[in-house]
C-alpha cells in the first residue's frame, strides 16, 4: 500500500466528483415537468443495484483479501471484515435512531408545515446517507489498488444521478424556485468528500485496520440499500420492475468492476 499523502488527496477528489453527480441528477428539473412515482422507483432501484454490487465487488472482496495479506489467515480476515460489516450498519442504525428521518413520498402539492418538514427530514437523510459512500471512495482510494476506487466513485456518482433528481423535485413541490432547488440538491453530495478524505486518511494512518475499514464501509451502504433504498421502492405497485431494475444496476456495476478494476 503507497503511504504517498497524494492517495488521500485523489479519493477526496474523486468522492467530490461522486458527489456532484447529484448535481447532475438535479438538472432534470430543467427537462423534465414531473417525476412520476414509476421513473422514481426504477432510477432508486437501479442506484441500489449499483450500490450492492460495488459493497460485494470493490468493498469486501478486497477486504478479505488485504486481510488474508496481513494476517495470513482467512478465517481471521473473514472475521475482521465481518466485524467492520456489522460496525458500519450499527453505526447506521444509530444514526438513524438519533435523527428524525421520513422517507421521500411524492405526490403532495402545497407547503403545509408537516410536509416541509418531512422534506427536509428527507434532504438531511439524503446528505447524512452520502458521507458513508464517500468514506468508501476514500477507502477504496487508499487500500493500495486505486482502480477500487474508480470503480466505487464512478459507481456511487451513478446513484447519486437520481437521488438527486428526487430531492430537487421535492424541493419544487413545497414551491422552492427550479435553481433553488438544483443548488440545495447539488449542495447534498458535498457530504461526500468530507466522507472521501475521512476514509482515506484513516486507512492511509492505520494501514493494520484496512480490512475493517473496507467493511464498515460496505456495512454502512448495505443498510441503506436495505433499510432505505429497497423498501422505498416496493411499497407501490412496481416491485417486479424495481427488482429488474436493481438487477440491471447490479449487472452495470458488476461489469465496470470486472472491465475498470
Amino acid at each position: 500500500m503507497t503511504s504517498d499523502i497524494s492517495i488521500v488527496w485523489l479519493g477526496t477528489i474523486a468522492s467530490l466528483l461522486a458527489g456532484l453527480a447529484s448535481g447532475v441528477g438535479a438538472l432534470g428539473v430543467f427537462l423534465v415537468r414531473t417525476l412520476t412515482h414509476k421513473l422514481q422507483d426504477g432510477m432508486l432501484a437501479s442506484a441500489a443495484g449499483v450500490m450492492l454490487a460495488a459493497s460485494f465487488f470493490s468493498l469486501l472482496l478486497p477486504g478479505l483479501e488485504y486481510g488474508e495479506q496481513i494476517t495470513g489467515e482467512t478465517w481471521t480476515a473473514a472475521l475482521i471484515v465481518i466485524f467492520g460489516l456489522l460496525s458500519g450498519a450499527a453505526a447506521l442504525y444509530f444514526v438513524h435512531q438519533k435523527l428524525p428521518h421520513q422517507h421521500f413520498e411524492l405526490g403532495r402539492e402545497g407547503s403545509d408545515a408537516s410536509y416541509i418538514r418531512g422534506i427536509w427530514l428527507f434532504i438531511v437523510a439524503i446528505t447524512l446517507h452520502n458521507f458513508p459512500e464517500g468514506m468508501a471512495v476514500g477507502v477504496g482510494f487508499a487500500g493500495g489498488d486505486v482502480n477500487n476506487g474508480y470503480v466505487l466513485a464512478t459507481g456511487i456518482g451513478l446513484q447519486n444521478i437520481p437521488e438527486g433528481l428526487a430531492v430537487a423535485f421535492s424541493l419544487l413541490a413545497i414551491n422552492y424556485s427550479r435553481i433553488k432547488a438544483f443548488s440545495i440538491a447539488l449542495m447534498t453530495g458535498l457530504a461526500e468528500p468530507l466522507g472521501g478524505l475521512f476514509g482515506a486518511t484513516l486507512v492511509w494512518l492505520a494501514e493494520p485496520i484496512m480490512p475493517w475499514t473496507l467493511g464498515f464501509a460496505a456495512g454502512a451502504m448495505l443498510f441503506i440499500i436495505s433499510n432505505e433504498i429497497i423498501p422505498e421502492t416496493h411499497h407501490r405497485q412496481w416491485k417486479i420492475m424495481s427488482t429488474f431494475c436493481l438487477m440491471g444496476g447490479f449487472a452495470v456495476m458488476m461489469f465496470l468492476d470486472a472491465t475498470l478494476g
